[in-house]
């Protein structure tokens, strides 16, 4: 894991790679737990002997909100700022949806530091560009412009 020794550090990561995660299986159960917690029980993503009959993907795909809120769990496997007080998500500049991840599809996380604004008070707002792979496709399953905001 990339530790980042405080503010004066972070404007030096900006444009540039800060890694990538490890492998993680996106798990039916997973799935299944995430319609749960969304009520999100649409079939093509929970009904997986449905989604093998009827889906153009050929069986169940993971959320698309789930793939997103992978970001924070594959943030914390690649950087920790030495120093914050809090980290705040703030947002998104942008999403996008490229691939579909099937149930028991393996994706990774990586991430760019965009850029890095400090917004006074001891606040500093960073943007990274995180492209969520899916192991054995040419195209991403999710590219995002995730905001965090850091207080020190």
């Amino acid at each position: 894991m990339l530790t980042i020794n405080g503010p004066e550090e972070l404007k030096s990561w900006e444009g540039k790679e800060l890694g990538v995660t490890e492998w993680m299986t996106v798990s039916q159960e997973r799935i299944n737990q995430f319609a749960d917690a969304t009520g999100d029980h649409q079939w093509i993503h929970v009904d997986v002997e449905r989604a093998k009959k009827e889906s153009p993907m050929g069986g169940p795909i993971a959320h698309g909100y789930l793939t997103l809120s992978l970001i924070p769990m594959f943030k914390d496997e690649i950087y920790t700022v030495e120093g914050a007080k809090a980290g705040l998500n703030y947002g998104l500049n942008s999403c996008r949806f490229l691939t579909p991840v099937p149930a028991g599809g393996r994706v990774r996380g990586r991430f760019v530091m965009k850029s890095v604004a400090a917004k006074g008070e001891g606040r500093y707002l960073l943007c990274n560009e995180v492209t969520i792979e899916l192991e054995g496709s040419d195209k991403p399953a999710c590219v995002a412009e995730s905001l965090g905001m850091i207080l020190f």
